[in-house]
């Protein structure tokens, strides 16, 4: 099997409270950042090989960030979505980076729009690929397989840390099946995913990042069910960056209308759709959004913090 490049730098931030992030670095040093948020589940190394030779090839920097509660990252719950924008300020400081734009797979997109409402003056453009809408409040959409969240969340919130800890041994437990079990998941899945999956270097990138990111804990997926079933702390409509959404019209797990919904509510948004792909079709266009967030960023020239 093809394994995907290692990380240029790999370790760990220290931002409020105490605590720590982990991430991971690839691609140019000095060039210009993309914050790179992982699904649900997922960990700092859930970015696509054609993501990190991208980057190597364009003078781009991608840094793949742990949420709390996985990988190097110290457990953690934050009040709202929202929340983590400040611990996004401290990182950005410490890595020396001013302005950015950040990407969010999935349940990582909540997280990506919450940067670019939070931090307009340093986040310059959003890219969300299949991402997560709203589940309460004014700009919530109906339907799909996260309302489970929701229906979940009360029994989730107060069991999230013993949940984790048996979520970590179990995954401990099935490592040496690890491969197999991707290999069962992707059987059922549809066509597009399917494929994806099927292709060795996309199947080791998997794989690494489930293993590194699971080696301690994995409570960072039971946190996102308990915060999307909240309101997020800020409304979607307030974005003003660009945000550019990619959306499968076949995704099993997000539903497409979703996408529509959400990108209908910010004043700078284009929603592409990637005709025939389900859930993970934006992964296998990441040239494709790195090269349209890197026209955006075009606007601003890079600075680095002081």
């Amino acid at each position: 099997m093809t394994m995907p490049e290692r990380p240029l730098l790999e370790g760990t931030v220290a931002v409020r409270e105490g605590r720590r992030l982990g991430f991971a670095e690839y691609g140019a040093r000095d060039g210009a950042t993309v914050i790179w948020m992982h699904g649900t589940p997922g960990a700092r190394r859930q970015i696509p090989v054609e993501a990190r030779a991208y980057a190597v090839a364009n003078g781009v920097r991608i840094i793949g960030l742990d949420r709390p509660g996985i990988g190097s990252s110290t457990p953690h719950l934050y009040d709202c979505i929202a929340d983590w924008v400040g611990d996004l300020e401290v990182l950005a400081n410490t890595l020396g980076i001013e302005t950015m734009s950040v990407v969010g797979l999935s349940g990582g997109g909540p997280y990506a729009l919450a940067a670019g409402a939070c931090l307009p003056e340093r986040v310059k453009a959003v890219g969300v690929l299949g991402g997560v809408a709203p589940t309460v409040g004014p700009e919530a959409a109906s339907g799909g397989i996260i309302q489970l969240a929701v229906r979940l969340a009360p029994v989730v919130t107060p069991l999230r840390i013993p949940l984790g800890v048996a979520l970590t041994q179990l995954i401990r437990l099935v490592r040496p099946l690890a491969g197999p079990g991707l290999d069962l998941y992707a059987a059922v899945q549809p066509d597009g995913d399917k494929h994806l999956l099927g292709r060795p270097e996309f199947k080791a990138m998997f794989l690494d990042d489930l293993l590194h990111g699971s080696r301690f804990q994995t409570s960072a997926p039971l946190n996102d069910v308990v915060l999307f079933a909240r309101d997020w702390g800020f409304r979607v409509a307030d974005i003003a960056v660009p945000v550019r959404w990619w959306h499968g019209d076949a995704d099993h797990i997000i539903p497409f209308a979703h996408g529509e919904h959400t990108a209908s509510l910010i004043r700078d948004a284009e929603l592409h759709t990637i005709s025939g792909e389900s859930h993970l079709g934006g992964l296998g266009i990441a040239e494709e959004v790195l090269g349209t967030l890197s026209s955006l960023l075009e606007r601003t020239p890079v600075r680095r913090a002081r």
